[in-house]
């Protein structure tokens, strides 16, 4: 019986200069959930996050954007990729609807411990959602991540590479 060989030659790879080793990535995207502000009182309080996004990939017009939005917002956005997409999209955070019951000791969910772990959950979402290359086809990611305002009467369609 023949045995086998492994083969333990080295792979040609191509010098790295500087540029190469410390220039941005081929392609990349960074998406930030930061800075949350709640706003509005009583009934109308509600707490907004700040969306920042960096990218070299050409389908998004933008190589930088920064808009506001809140969480009734990334339900839309989910909503619209599972309805619109081929996409298995991941769960949001939970709408904690124990914390809205009025009587508690603490502020419910404008406790600065839950909006944390709410914008640490809507970063993640945010991420692995925009990070697939199905869902960087979809009109709704692209206005949810670039626009200063999400328009929800829009005309669902794809966005074509430049």
């Amino acid at each position: 019986m023949a045995e086998a060989i492994a083969d333990t030659r080295r792979l040609y790879t191509k010098p790295q200069n500087l540029s190469d080793a410390y220039g941005p990535p081929n392609n990349f995207l960074e998406i930030d959930v930061s800075n949350p502000e709640t706003v509005g009182v009583g009934r109308n309080r509600f707490t907004t996050y700040e969306i920042r996004l960096k990218t070299n990939l050409p389908i998004f017009k933008l190589k930088e954007s920064r808009v506001r939005r809140r969480y009734s917002d990334f339900e839309w956005l989910r909503g619209e990729l599972e309805r619109e997409s081929k996409v298995v999209v991941p769960p949001l955070p939970g709408k904690a609807l124990i914390r809205q019951l009025p009587f508690r000791g603490d502020d419910g969910i404008f406790d600065d411990s839950f909006i944390e772990e709410r914008r640490q959950g809507l970063e993640q979402f945010l991420n692995k959602v925009a990070g697939h290359p199905l869902a960087q086809n979809e009109r709704c990611l692209h206005m949810f991540l670039q626009d200063e305002s999400v328009d929800k009467n829009y005309t669902p369609s794809k966005i074509r590479q430049a």
